[in-house]
């Protein structure tokens, strides 16, 4: 069974609760890094140990939530490793994984309904990364 990060701030507070549940009915486990209220926060607070996951190998994929979803993804992209990538439609998402290989999806909880975070969600999740000739490049990213 897959374990997803999954974090928010407080705009995404509520989506990434809906987010959790349905990972959870969905098979996957859920190690929640936070926020645990919709009281206000400072974002970094929370990507910064789920991006610490990801590049210590702990967890595999994770699921970041804020407003506009600009903040975690800039934040979560400064850890070496991560590949975060913002997605609002599901053949964003699809993109990322097979041609990026995103580690960390980043949704944005102001623009887009709970049934499209679902279904965005379930394309990073289940979309497999190409490899060839993406992989060149996604071996340059770190530098």
């Amino acid at each position: 069974m897959d374990t997803i990060a999954l974090g928010s701030d407080h705009a995404g507070f509520e989506y990434k609760q809906m987010l959790a549940q349905w990972l959870r009915d969905n098979g996957y486990e859920v190690r929640d890094f936070g926020t645990h209220s919709p009281a206000s926060v400072d974002y970094p607070d929370f990507v910064h140990p789920l991006a610490e996951a990801i590049t210590s190998g702990e967890l595999e994929r994770g699921i970041l939530v804020c407003g506009s979803a600009n903040g975690v993804c800039i934040t979560a992209n400064k850890h070496r490793g991560v590949r975060a990538a913002i997605a609002w439609e599901p053949e964003l998402a699809s993109l990322a994984r097979q041609h990026n290989d995103a580690n960390i999806l980043c949704v944005p909880a102001r623009f887009i309904s709970e049934e499209n975070a679902r279904i965005i969600a379930n394309q990073f999740l289940t979309t497999a990364f190409e490899g060839g000739r993406h992989q060149t490049r996604v071996s340059k990213i770190d530098g």
